[in-house]
């Protein structure tokens, strides 16, 4: 219990990064076991589907293929993008599911898990998340294309809609209203929070991406001078290549959840200076252990 982290209480900008980094280090094995178990078998068919996707691209770029096998590339290159984006948006639900439900097992049963009871929770959540993330996406794009700012405006608040839906157990329209009251006098402080976090997630991200895009423009011949189409085929089939960007690609979907725990503690932060959640159950407890 000493390495117990309470998210139901108030923290400043500085709190908030410390203690989900402390999250994920004092749980780390056991989340990432229960995050594998339940997420893995995704993860698989994510990076297989972008495999194929990847070498199927290959021969549209390639100028000597025959326009028969280039049309069957082209349909192999939208078949396995399909199959790839439908898996990310599997990966991003469930991977955003599972993290948030092993927090309220967490917190709920004061600092151990039930893995049978989060693995029930987000099996019979994922529509629920696809459908609140569809919502969620949607609104930002159409707030992006009115001079973007719209877009940031509605980011913030919408982003812990998640963790609305999980840890207040409303449904997905509830979650998708309650964000915008539960943010409200809280924006900027909730913006400067997901910016700092975004930008070292988007920093480290960037660092795991970065061998494959450099393996990529020397196998191009960007860096002699020597660029040619035929080695910009073929730098997208190369074993090596695929297996950074496979790397670089799983690195960022686990980063994300850094973004997840401290939207979390965002969250709790929030609905504590609201409502005072975490307050009253711990008055409850000490009443109770009084009693005893």
């Amino acid at each position: 219990m000493n390495n117990y982290i309470q998210f139901k209480k108030q923290r400043e900008l500085g709190d908030i990064l410390t203690d989900t980094f402390a999250f994920l280090r004092t749980q780390f094995k056991p989340f990432m076991s229960t995050y594998f178990k339940i997420v893995a078998p995704y993860l698989v068919v994510l990076l297989i589907a972008m495999g194929f996707y990847l070498y199927s691209f290959n021969s549209i770029l390639d100028f000597n293929t025959e326009s028969s096998n280039a049309i069957f590339g082209g349909i192999s290159m939208l078949i396995s993008g399909l199959v790839f984006m439908a898996a990310l948006i599997m990966v991003y639900a469930i991977s955003q599911s599972t993290v948030l439900h092993y927090i309220k097992s967490y917190t709920d049963l004061q600092g151990t898990i039930d893995f049978d009871e989060i693995k029930k929770e987000v099996y019979n959540s994922i529509w629920s998340f696809i459908g609140l993330g569809i919502m969620v996406v949607l609104s930002i794009v159409v707030g992006m294309l009115f001079c973007f700012v719209p877009g940031i405006y509605l980011a913030v608040p919408l982003s812990l809609s998640f963790s609305i839906m999980v840890f207040m157990n409303k449904g997905v329209g509830d979650s998708y209203n309650y964000s915008f009251t539960l943010v409200k006098d809280e924006w900027w402080m909730t913006f400067a929070t997901l910016f700092v976090v975004g930008i070292i997630v988007g920093i480290t991200g960037y660092a795991f991406s970065l061998p494959a895009v450099i393996y990529q423009y020397a196998k191009m011949g960007i860096f002699s001078g020597e660029m040619d189409a035929i080695s910009m085929s073929n730098s997208f089939v190369d074993p090596v290549y695929l297996v950074l960007n496979m790397i670089g690609t799983l690195a960022q979907l686990l980063l994300n959840i850094i973004s997840i725990v401290a939207g979390a503690l965002i969250f709790f932060n929030l609905n504590e200076k609201k409502n005072f959640t975490g307050t009253f159950e711990r008055i409850q407890n000490l009443g109770k252990t009084t009693e005893d």
